[in-house]
């Protein structure tokens, strides 16, 4: 294919990935809706802004405008609001320092030299977060084209909050969707797929025959799960931002996102850290299939196990739950499976007649189920306790 040719095939995929991300923000609530509604805000607050601007104010600083409404234009509510004041305050210090320099000291090369020194050091105060490189950028505006003086530092000052309200009114008039319920799913979803998993895991064991390939599957599946626990975290931990300061209010008034998303993170947490046991358990379960010392276990560890292994699932899929935890059915699920765990131990202890090979194979399936069941029970514990209140 020539160079041309594979331009053109890369242009059409190109377009075709975007003709489908427009397919799916107009087709339902998601990300990619979120992303063009963000993005339509961005379009109008800034095209409004820039035309009062120009209309109100001199021309040297009407670009300030539009900029700090995009600035104020962030993907939650709680982030515009932030970010809209540390601009701001970015913007004062930088203004001062460069009408501080100009008065003092006049327009001088070394002197703008000394303001781009301080400016830097001032803009590396945390308090102006990711906006400090601003302090300088608006120095420079001030120093250069208004020369230091007051009244082009208050045309831009008002330029500045001009945009700051269009922004902020974009996002008042059209606050960012909630996404709730589609976090708590994702949680849930999860957690299912890892039950699955687990119950396939207490069929082998059981008995049914399984080939290592599917074992060698089953592990790049943990892999791949593992990812998507970050991924959902990720979105977790955004949904709980844009609750902040939301102007629109939840329209689940028995499980309001203040209790729902940090139980979806609880929960997310326990699947974390009951994925690296279930990655343990496959490896061992697939190193056991390849040496064949899988078929030299007995029969009744090898269904007391399986048994394990299906109370885990069950109790993984309670925790999981978009609705609030069963605490007394994950309990009791918990309960049943340490005792039983209990049992097999036991036995596997007394039991002298298996070699030793066998002897290690049973013990390091125990401990892995053991640390699962640690895991579900400290998920148990974490899911349903009373969160304390909010401070104030």
């Amino acid at each position: 294919m020539t160079r041309w040719g594979e331009a053109r095939r890369r242009l059409r995929e190109a377009g075709a990935g975007r003709t489908e991300y427009l397919r799916r923000a107009l087709r339902g609530a998601g990300s990619e809706r979120d992303a063009l509604l963000l993005g339509a805000k961005s379009v109008v607050a800034a095209m409004v802004s820039w035309v009062l601007a120009r209309y109100l104010l001199p021309l040297t600083v009407a670009t300030f405008a539009p900029f700090t409404a995009l600035v104020a234009l962030q993907a939650t509510v709680y982030r515009s609001l932030r970010e809209c004041v540390q601009y701001l305050l970015a913007m004062a210090a930088g203004a001062a320092l460069a009408a501080s320099l100009a008065a003092t000291a006049g327009i001088h090369g070394w002197t703008f030299g000394l303001l781009t020194l301080l400016a830097l050091w001032v803009g590396r105060i945390e308090r102006f977060g990711q906006q400090g490189t601003q302090v300088a950028i608006v120095a420079f505006f001030a120093f250069s084209s208004g020369q230091g003086r007051i009244d082009y530092i208050g045309h831009l000052a008002v330029s500045v909050v001009l945009g700051a309200i269009c922004g902020l009114a974009a996002h008042l008039v059209l606050a960012p969707a909630r996404h709730v319920h589609h976090r708590q799913q994702a949680v849930a979803d999860l957690h299912s797929a890892m039950s699955r998993r687990l119950k396939r895991l207490a069929e082998l064991l059981g008995g049914e025959d399984s080939d290592a390939e599917q074992l060698r599957h089953w592990r790049r599946d943990w892999r791949g799960l593992a990812a998507d626990c970050d991924r959902i975290r990720a979105t977790i931990y955004a949904e709980m931002e844009n609750s902040r300061l939301h102007p629109r209010p939840s329209r689940h008034a028995k499980d309001t996102a203040d209790t729902a998303l940090p139980r979806a993170r609880d929960a997310i947490t326990v699947a974390e850290r009951a994925m690296d046991h279930l990655r343990s358990l496959t490896r061992t379960l697939d190193h056991a299939q390849n040496s064949g010392e899988i078929n030299n276990l007995p029969v009744s560890f090898r269904t007391a196990a399986s048994s394990l292994l299906c109370r885990s699932a069950d109790a993984l899929q309670e925790i999981g739950r978009t609705s609030l935890t069963d605490s007394a059915r994950l309990a009791t699920l918990i309960e049943e499976a340490t005792a039983d765990l209990d049992r097999v131990e036991r036995h596997e202890r007394a039991v002298a007649e298996a070699s030793p090979k066998v002897h290690t194979l049973q013990g390091t399936l125990l401990t892995d189920i053991g640390r699962l069941l640690a895991e579900l029970r400290t998920g148990h514990e974490t899911l349903t306790t009373e969160p304390a209140p909010p401070a104030g």
